[in-house]
């Protein structure tokens, strides 16, 4: 991706990573890949808004190179230590290196633990500011949205706003604006994004939002660190954020099973017919042959989760138990659970997904259902019931 004018002396000079697939650690599937936004601020003092990850170095230095020549940069802004964000950094400082970088003392902390570098660095805070001529640049401390050394950059001047890792998606496009792209696309991946990254920091992100709309800064223009820049009705995206933070959901159940010999899957489909026989919204995966991202998604404005597992040495199955730790460490509010499964001589994966239920925070709607061996017309209704059951309270609620 070349240079790409967003304002007068303001150029977005990051880049496209078409192929990545999965991200912070394997955890989280890309199947659009992602970009890696950096932003170049031109004026009697020129200033660099982030970097990139750091194999794409030479095409970040390259792209500057359009503009001016790098070692012409007088200030980096770390907005976020992340190597995604920052790796970059060692290449570029060897350019300009009489460059100065600003960032949370976090921030200072964490690039040296990832760099051990002794870069010219500026501790700043909430309200401080950087006068660059005509542009001016202003900055928000947000810890842990989403990591400790997080903050958010402003320029009064333009409306701008570039948070970083907030308000992102990652969706690899040569089209740099919101209102460019494909809307299911764009929305699928936001969705994805928050609820696979920042649904456990939902009380943060609203005191943060709420403190941001008591400063009063007009915002024309959202440009984060992944993802496309929102420049049509910014505000879309930040209530979008305040909806999920509060952990709204819609009359929709998420079914999400693991099963040995096909039983707990006939189970599963039951208890969906159930469930849509009593008008409510249902979706079904197998967490050994779904995407995991993908899952989370659909969770995400889901009022209802049904889990279930075969019984395999006394307990759920593995996949089913490593999806669960996932859930768990989401903290989602507000949703009501319930477990299924089957078993052969003896049970037991039943009682651990409502126990794992119960340590996630999730509300345990009604007494789970286990079926010996392959369920039979009358053990198949029950199903059918305990879906109806589940539905009904998900209308009630």
């Amino acid at each position: 991706m070349s240079a790409i004018k967003i304002l007068d002396n303001l150029y977005s000079i990051g880049v496209i990573d078409w192929n990545v697939r999965t991200f912070h650690g394997h955890t989280y599937t890309t199947k659009r890949g992602t970009t890696y936004n950096a932003y170049l601020i031109i004026d009697e003092k020129i200033a660099l808004v982030d970097t990139v990850l750091g194999s794409f170095s030479a095409e970040l230095i390259e792209n500057i190179k359009q503009i001016i020549p790098p070692e012409k940069i007088d200030y980096v802004i770390a907005n976020h230590v992340e190597t995604d964000h920052s790796g970059a950094l060692p290449e570029l400082m060897k350019l300009c290196s009489k460059a100065k970088v600003l960032g949370t003392q976090k921030c200072k902390e964490g690039l040296f633990k990832n760099y051990y570098e002794n870069w010219d660095f500026q501790v700043v805070k909430t309200g401080d500011t950087l006068k660059l001529g005509k542009r001016t640049l202003s900055f928000l401390e947000v810890p842990m949205i989403h990591w400790p050394d997080s903050m958010f950059t402003y320029c009064p001047e333009d409306a701008l706003l570039m948070p970083n890792d907030a308000f992102g998606q990652h969706f690899a496009t040569s089209e740099r604006f919101a209102d460019e792209v494909d809307q299911c696309s764009l929305w699928d991946e936001a969705a994805k994004y928050y609820g696979n990254i920042l649904w456990p920091l939902g009380v943060i992100i609203l005191k943060k939002i709420e403190e941001v709309k008591k400063m009063g800064l007009p915002i024309k223009i959202i440009a984060p660190s992944h993802g496309v820049i929102w420049r049509k009705d910014p505000m879309q995206i930040v209530e979008k954020y305040v909806y999920w933070a509060k952990n709204s959901a819609m009359p929709k159940v998420v079914i999400a099973y693991e099963t040995m010999w096909g039983s707990t899957e006939k189970m599963a489909r039951k208890i969906a017919d159930g469930i849509l026989e009593s008008g409510v919204s249902v979706k079904i995966f197998d967490v050994t042959t779904s995407d995991r991202t993908e899952i989370i998604k659909e969770m995400l404005d889901s009022k209802g989760f049904i889990f279930g597992s075969s019984t395999h040495d006394n307990s759920m199955l593995p996949s089913m138990a490593g999806f669960l730790e996932f859930v768990r460490g989401l903290t989602p509010k507000n949703r009501i659970a319930a477990a299924f499964g089957s078993f052969g001589w003896a049970g037991g994966a039943v009682k651990d997904l409502e126990e794992l239920i119960n340590r996630s925070g999730l509300t345990l709607a009604q007494p789970g259902i286990g079926i010996k061996y392959v369920p039979d017309e009358a053990e198949s209704k029950r199903c059918y019931e305990f879906g109806k059951e589940f539905a009904a309270k998900i209308k009630g609620g």
